[in-house]
């Protein structure tokens, strides 16, 4: 299995690509802001051959390059449809800092396929089996992505993609449009928690992790388990 990603210039967004193997076709994870140059790079020195783009959730710092890739190769982007405004407007998941600092500035196209993630859902693309979990609170379609793990650089038995959804020591922003502590705390109740503790987490933003490490240390995890109440989350967008 062959998992590699690299951060954005624009905001460390952690773009990732999957593979059973070199050579061999591949999903694409969240293709932010200024990544082309990089991507192709990342794909030609693994002879992959994308498949789909498989989006975390609708945030621009997440999905800005997902038309030109897509185009490129006439491959389908997979977004939850409670996200499926942001990819034709992105302006709506935005505060209004962020529009003003992105205002007209950053030309955005919409991908011209997209297809609709569902929650429990098991996608059969490049020859993995990825499980889609509905995870919302820093979207209200943010979405966990979950395959199988052997064979990966970790020899986990379990990768979770988990987007803007958890991160090492933190959790994602639910201040913005379309954000909910409350729905974010039973994510992680819901969504997080039951996952085994080898499960590796690749996060939107930021250096892998383990569920177990998380467990163990992550603030919100331990609300969210009815420990104490941490402050409020501040990272992604």
């Amino acid at each position: 299995m062959l998992v590699a990603g690299f951060p954005a210039d624009a905001f460390g967004t952690n773009c990732y690509v999957v593979a059973t193997a070199p050579g061999e076709q591949c999903v694409v994870v969240d293709p932010g802001i200024g990544v082309l140059d990089r991507l192709d790079a990342l794909l030609a020195e693994h002879r992959l051959h994308p498949a789909a783009v498989l989006l975390t959730h609708g945030h621009l710092d997440h999905t800005f390059s997902v038309a030109p890739v897509c185009g490129a190769r006439g491959i389908t982007a997979y977004v939850h449809p409670d996200d499926r405004e942001l990819l034709a407007d992105p302006a709506k998941g935005l505060s209004m800092d962020l529009r003003q600092l992105f205002g007209g500035r950053l030309p955005y196209t919409e991908p011209e396929d997209v297809a609709e993630l569902t929650d429990g859902a098991t996608l059969a693309l490049a020859g993995l089996e990825i499980t889609v979990d509905h995870a919302p609170g820093h979207t209200g379609g943010s979405v966990l992505f979950r395959m199988p793990g052997a064979g990966s650089p970790w020899e986990a038995e379990q990768i979770c993609l988990s987007g803007d959804v958890l991160f090492a020591g933190s959790i994602g922003r639910t201040d913005l449009p379309g954000g909910s502590m409350p729905a974010m705390v039973t994510s992680l109740r819901e969504k997080i928690l039951p996952l085994a503790d080898d499960t590796v987490v690749l996060p939107g933003h930021g250096p892998a992790t383990t569920i177990g490490r998380e467990r163990l240390s992550n603030p919100y995890l331990i609300e969210a388990g009815g420990g104490a109440s941490p402050v409020a989350p501040t990272r992604g967008w």
